[in-house]
């Protein structure tokens, strides 16, 4: 947890924003702003947006500036000035919960189009079920996601109650997401809920993110107390759960934190930034260093260490065929920022050409 956030002793100008999520960072970031305008905005709905100053909560529209191309649009989690019926203006951002819009990177697709998550979030709890939605690889790309948007991730592990080993799943998980912290919950108990409690204080806010049926509504019930968020039951057919979460709302809870329940992610686009796969795959830039070429791909060329440590099963087979296909994604979302599909597609065969050719001087 950022310690930068904490409530210090003395008092704030504006003590009534504490209850939405207001800390240090924000009374520092926001002294030149008129505090007795600043409100949050709790739930963002076509072009209606509920917004708090701590005391009271009403809807608002935008103003006209804000519809402009070149300003700041609010989402949920913004702090904004406000009047009485509009939102004048959107303030600095500490940062920013996005991906790709679902559906931009496909080929057809010219440009990678970023869709702002949420705003001003401390944590995110990376939600997973221990039934049909346990997947490795997702949460390898779940954590690239928040990374990329320089924010501390919790994985989550819903239903705990499924499983009898534990332990063998608390490893399986670490060395996917080295340092991490990890929480197994279940609606059955209360274990693991006075952790995630821990990051609901008082000037905290925490994003869920995770696929339908991983069990985020009835977390956010477990952790508020009493049931806020409708559930659904997860087919037994396909081991997919409803879509019982359709909005972004932020949540006050009983320990002062806010907290957002989010839609179920159907596909992770990734954005330009290289950096939250990089942290995701710690142990591959490590070796990445020992390779004998400085922009090994670690896919045919000699002398790779990363290679060698999947030989030696330092490494298994299908970690690096993750890092393999969401370095190639972001890659090309990076491409895509400033060349058409079909460019990218010509010179990605072009590249392929040149490295077999270049590959065959080399005597393995």
């Amino acid at each position: 947890m950022d310690s930068n956030n904490k409530i210090p002793n003395s008092a704030f100008l504006h003590e009534d924003l504490l209850n939405v999520g207001w800390n240090i960072f924000f009374q520092d970031s926001y002294a030149d702003y008129p505090q007795n305008r600043i409100v949050r905005v709790l739930s963002a709905q076509r072009g209606r947006f509920l917004v708090s100053n701590g005391k009271s909560e009403w809807y608002c529209s935008s103003s006209g500036a804000l519809k402009r191309g070149d300003r700041t649009y609010p989402v949920t989690g913004d702090w904004c000035i406000a009047d009485e019926q509009s939102l004048i203006e959107v303030l600095p951002r500490k940062n920013i919960l996005a991906r790709g819009k679902a559906g931009s990177n496909g080929k057809n697709s010219e440009v990678i189009i970023e869709q702002p998550i949420a705003t001003n979030i401390d944590t995110v709890f990376i939600v997973c079920g221990l039934d049909r939605d346990y997947n490795l690889r997702r949460i390898e790309r779940y954590l690239a996601l928040v990374y990329s948007c320089a924010i501390s991730p919790v994985v989550v592990m819903t239903k705990s109650d499924l499983v009898e080993s534990h332990a063998e799943i608390l490893a399986e998980i670490l060395e996917v997401a080295p340092g991490v912290p990890v929480v197994l919950t279940s609606m059955f108990n209360s274990n693991g809920i006075s952790q995630l409690q821990e990051y609901l204080s008082q000037g905290m806010t925490v994003a869920l993110l995770g696929s339908s049926g991983a069990g985020k509504s009835t977390l956010v019930n477990t952790l508020y107390g009493s049931e806020v968020r409708v559930t659904g039951a997860v087919s037994t057919s396909v081991g997919k759960g409803r879509h019982t979460t359709t909005s972004r709302d932020l949540l006050r809870m009983p320990d002062g934190g806010m907290l957002m329940d989010n839609p179920g992610m159907r596909e992770i686009v990734f954005n330009p930034d290289e950096n939250g796969i990089n942290a995701v795959f710690p142990d591959i830039q490590k070796l990445s260093e020992k390779c004998r070429f400085a922009d090994c791909s670690h896919l045919h060329e000699p002398g790779c260490a990363v290679r060698e440590a999947v030989e030696l099963g330092e490494i298994t087979v299908k970690r690096l065929a993750s890092y393999h296909k969401m370095k190639s994604e972001q890659e090309y979302a990076a491409d895509k920022m400033v060349k058409s599909s079909s460019r990218i597609e010509k010179e990605r065969r072009k590249g392929i050409a040149l490295k077999r050719r270049s590959l065959s001087k080399f005597k393995y």
